[in-house]
């Protein structure tokens, strides 16, 4: 298995980079949250990687920390669930996101993701709860209510990314009886402040 790979940053896509390792390039699939983050072609790049192996494709993914590599490995043991789909979550979403989801078995957030659907996000709360409630090492984000859940869907319905929404509407204090309307309002002064 090829666990990480450190090298210089050749080329960037929209999903994918290559890398220059000593006399190898390596075009790995990454999230696309994570491709701005790398820097330009020509820096030096460190990225933990899973290989996967089917009777058509080996594919090489990458992740910034050890701890995306390893959910993207929980995540592509949910049947429905493959490395593209994987992917797209952790593209959508930070790790902790979709742990703090998973955990607090909210499958509106996880089905805002395009190519995840109710039934498909219930299978991974399902599948993936218990293992990420005892290992989870990372930021447990809160529950997202029914008014988050409406204020997410508008909020990406305008065009926001799903993780520029829930930064939003997590500095939002939570107020009792404040509507989706005003809880979009103040998200959208929150993302006009950046």
């Amino acid at each position: 298995m090829i666990a990480a790979v450190e090298g210089t940053l050749v080329s960037r896509g929209t999903n994918t980079v290559t890398v220059k390792a000593g006399p190898v390039s390596l075009q790995i699939n990454v999230p696309g949250s994570l491709i701005s983050r790398l820097g330009h072609p020509g820096s030096t790049v460190l990225l933990h990687t899973h290989l996967h192996v089917r009777e058509d494709i080996i594919a090489l993914y990458g992740f910034a920390t050890g701890q995306e590599r390893a959910l993207f490995e929980q995540l592509i043991t949910v049947s429905g669930i493959g490395p593209k789909v994987a992917l797209a979550l952790l593209t959508a979403l930070s790790a902790d996101q979709i742990a703090s989801g998973i955990i607090s078995g909210n499958a509106d957030l996880l089905s805002q993701v395009p190519g995840i659907g109710k039934k498909t996000a219930a299978r991974v709360i399902l599948d993936l709860k218990g293992k990420l409630e005892k290992g989870w090492e990372g930021e447990i984000i809160t529950a997202v209510t029914d008014s988050d859940s409406d204020a997410l869907a508008a909020l990406t319905g305008l065009g926001y990314s799903i993780r520029e929404a829930m930064q939003a509407l997590s500095a939002i204090a939570q107020t009792e009886g404040m509507s989706v309307e005003d809880r979009v309002r103040l998200a959208l002064q929150q993302l006009a402040k950046k």
